[in-house]
């Protein structure tokens, strides 16, 4: 398999092995795109993490995370920019989505 340079082509990958649900980072959960599910910290699993850092600019840092969630059989992506920001969400949140950002 070719090397995944971009943050495109990460992605792109992504959801061609499955994950297809787009996820937003609520202070507690995270939330589908369309609304149907909120999935709480105790409830998904970081299967994949993707860092890009900027040249010269801490402003152009982004991390995709490959997420599963096997309460709703679903997976899906969550791209956070320039790293997570601890006053808006709780510590149980955070935890959980540093515990495999090694």
């Amino acid at each position: 398999m070719q090397e995944m340079t971009t943050m495109t082509e990460v992605i792109d990958h992504l959801r061609k092995s499955g994950y297809v649900e787009d996820f937003n980072l609520q202070q507690n959960c995270l939330v589908c795109r369309t609304g149907h599910y909120s999935v709480f910290h105790n409830e998904f699993v970081i299967d994949k993490v993707y860092r890009f850092e900027g040249d010269s600019d801490p402003a152009d840092e982004a991390t995709v995370y490959a997420i599963s969630c096997p309460k709703y059989d679903i997976k899906g992506i969550l791209v956070n920019g320039a790293g997570i920001y601890t006053d808006e969400m709780t510590d149980e949140m955070l935890k959980s989505l540093q515990m495999n950002r090694k």
